[in-house]
Order: structure tokens, then C-alpha cells, then sequence
């Protein structure tokens, strides 16, 4: 079982909250906030997507250098593809 999301490189925790009947979530691995929720698995990925197309949308207009998921460091070096796969 999977409880996370992928999108042009960033990657999404999934949670479900059975009082509600919703589905949410964070983009992990950076220091923005982007959060994103569905009732159907189709929206939570729809509304996921959305948030990281807007927050490069922004950086975009900003003239700023969006923030890399999973740079690889926290006290340690190693490869990004091994940190990222330490958090999910």
C-alpha cells in the first residue's frame, strides 16, 4: 500500500479522516505549505496537482527558485532518491 503522491518531482503525504469522509495531505520535503484534500481519490490528485502547478506558477512570477523536495541533506549526505525514499 502507497499513502503518498508524486508530481514533477514533489511528493505528497495521504491521510484519511474517517470523521469528515476526506482524504488529505502535504507536500513533504519543503519549507512552503501545500496542502491539498478530495472526498473521491480522482479530486485529491486533481487538488494536489493544482497545489504544486500554482506554487511553480507563483515561484515563476516571483522570479523565484521554487524549493527542491528531498535536497539529500539534514546533518548527512546522501543520494536524493534514498532521502526521499527514507520519508515514504
Amino acid at each position: 500500500m502507497k499513502n503518498v503522491l508524486e508530481h514533477k518531482g514533489y511528493t505528497g503525504s495521504v491521510a484519511f479522516d474517517a470523521d469528515d469522509k476526506i482524504s488529505h495531505g502535504r507536500v513533504l520535503g519543503i519549507r512552503a505549505i501545500i496542502g491539498f484534500e478530495g472526498t473521491t481519490v480522482k479530486d485529491l490528485e486533481k487538488d494536489f496537482h493544482a497545489g504544486i502547478d500554482d506554487y511553480l506558477d507563483m515561484c515563476a512570477e516571483k522570479d523565484m527558485e521554487p524549493e527542491k523536495p528531498f535536497k539529500g541533506t539534514f546533518n548527512i549526505r546522501l543520494d536524493p532518491s534514498l532521502h526521499q525514499r527514507l520519508v515514504t
